[in-house]
């Protein structure tokens, strides 16, 4: 049977597991016949530049080793990742409308432990030693902490600047780039800017937001590792929930604070919209994303100016550790019968062979998996070799990514049931509350408040309590259930 519900894969996958456990690993090829392909649908989130570099891969796998082995490969995207989760839960629950599962779906966690297969069986030590040991061990999840999440193509976060406006405002302030390196040297400068630019009209109080950040989560979750505390520990199926006020009383204050000020913003889906439309000149967001960072900013619908950009690593904590994110959705082999997912390993072991890597790599803005394809003249010698592989502005941003991964040590949490919904309350509750607030303090702003005047109540000690102490009780409801 090819597909089976969430209800019946543990039991069927452990009574195969029993079946396959006397084949030696080079009798899985007799199980393919090209004469009868077998078919692998695959789910994805992968859109734009990422998906057409995705699907030119499995077509050219589909002409070769998928004809030679008898594999024929699907590939559909199931819009963004939180669409692609909902899909695969919803045929796993066998819902009315709902597909069937697939048999390899993209995932950042995975949190019904019975859907999955487990990889390891049909991986050798050697292949599983010539990945990252950061990005197999983020797959290696359960009790038994084998590998159920294959790592395909991995981002990391990295400062991204509008050098144009950078420019003017550091020739006038003496700002330099150097005090973007820290999270505290990027709230001071935020806080020049927004004051430089207020200098800059008669209006009081309409100085432009600095920065901003795609993922709140990131921010939370990075921010306490690097300051001494991992706010989920998770041990096989069991997690522990650290949540330490002082580094809270951190966070807060070097991101809603200097957000009600007006110094921080997010108005658009993305930190990119915000600055194609000149809201901020920086942002932290995904690698996998630089791509998208505007080349000129739309003053209004009819005038707008060319920009240049730049690349850096993320601000840290002056104090803190050097733990950069680490993220990217690996593959899910879905537990069936041992053709399908010995079929579906045998695809990703293709598609992450280091120069095939590489070219989708330089393609969608992801980082490539093994030891030996994170290597910068390694990736430069694929881009040389292929004209239309890439561009200048995608080497720039591996590049740039490259350099912060051998400097930093790289962090993901493990998963754990509930880890979706706990990340989805650190991305929205400190952002949330600075949103509402900050609208409160234009309108203050508006009735002849001083920024300070208005801020005020905001700032109080009291008030961070309040909200902490009602995010550690959400956070404890969602962990113990």
């Amino acid at each position: 049977m090819k597909k089976i519900t969430k209800f019946g894969v543990f039991a069927t996958a452990c009574m195969l597991l029993m079946q396959g456990c006397g084949a030696k690993e080079e009798n899985y090829d007799s199980l393919l016949n090209p004469n009868k392909p077998v078919t692998l649908e695959i789910w994805t989130y992968y859109n734009g530049t990422q998906k057409a570099a995705f699907d030119e891969l499995v077509t050219e796998f589909n002409e070769t080793v998928g004809a030679e082995k008898g594999i024929v490969v699907e590939a559909y995207s199931q819009g963004n990742v939180n669409d692609l989760i909902t899909k695969v839960e919803e045929a796993a629950e066998k819902k009315v409308g709902a597909g069937e599962i697939p048999d390899i779906f993209a995932a950042y966690k995975v949190d019904k432990l019975g859907l999955v297969a487990s990889i390891d069986k049909y991986m050798s030590e050697a292949e599983l030693a010539s990945y990252r040991d950061e990005y197999v061990s983020e797959g290696q999840i359960g009790e038994d902490g084998s590998l159920k999440i294959f790592p395909i193509a991995k981002s990391t976060e990295l400062m991204m600047l509008n050098k144009t406006d950078w420019d003017r405002f550091a020739e006038a302030s003496g700002a330099t780039l150097d005090d973007l390196k820290t999270i505290e040297g990027v709230t001071k400068v935020a806080r020049a800017y927004y004051e430089w630019t207020d200098s800059l009209t008669p209006q009081p109080n309409d100085g432009k937001a600095f920065f901003g950040r795609d993922a709140l989560a990131n921010y939370m979750i990075i921010g306490s590792r690097q300051l001494g505390k991992e706010i989920f520990a998770v041990t096989g199926n069991e997690v522990t929930l650290n949540l330490d006020r002082e580094i809270f009383k951190k966070l807060w204050d070097n991101y809603y604070i200097p957000y009600i000020r007006g110094y921080f913003t997010a108005q658009g889906r993305f930190r990119s919209d915000d600055a194609k439309t000149g809201d901020l000149i920086a942002l932290v967001g995904s690698s996998s994303g630089a791509a998208y960072f505007p080349k000129e900013v739309a003053v209004s619908d009819v005038e707008s100016y060319p920009i240049e950009s730049v690349l850096a690593s993320a601000p840290m904590f002056e104090q803190g550790e050097k733990i950069a994110v680490q993220q990217g959705a690996g593959m899910v082999v879905t537990a069936s019968d041992t053709q399908h997912e010995y079929a579906s390993v045998l695809f990703l072991k293709w598609f992450t062979e280091e120069e095939r890597n590489i070219e989708f790599s330089l393609s969608s803005g992801y980082l490539p998996v093994k030891k030996a394809a994170n290597d910068i003249e390694t990736i430069k010698k694929v881009m040389q070799n292929n004209a239309e592989l890439g561009s200048a502005e995608m080497i720039g941003v591996v590049e740039v990514a490259e350099k912060q991964l051998s400097e930093v040590q790289l962090y993901t949490t493990k998963a754990f049931e509930g880890g979706n919904a706990a990340r989805s309350l650190l991305d929205t509750s400190m952002q949330d509350l600075a949103k509402a607030d900050r609208e409160q303090v234009i309108e203050r702003l508006a009735q002849g408040q001083s920024l300070d005047e208005a801020a005020a109540e905001f700032e109080t000690d009291a008030y961070f309590d309040t909200w902490f102490a009602a995010l550690s009780q959400q956070m404890q409801e969602i962990v113990q259930e």
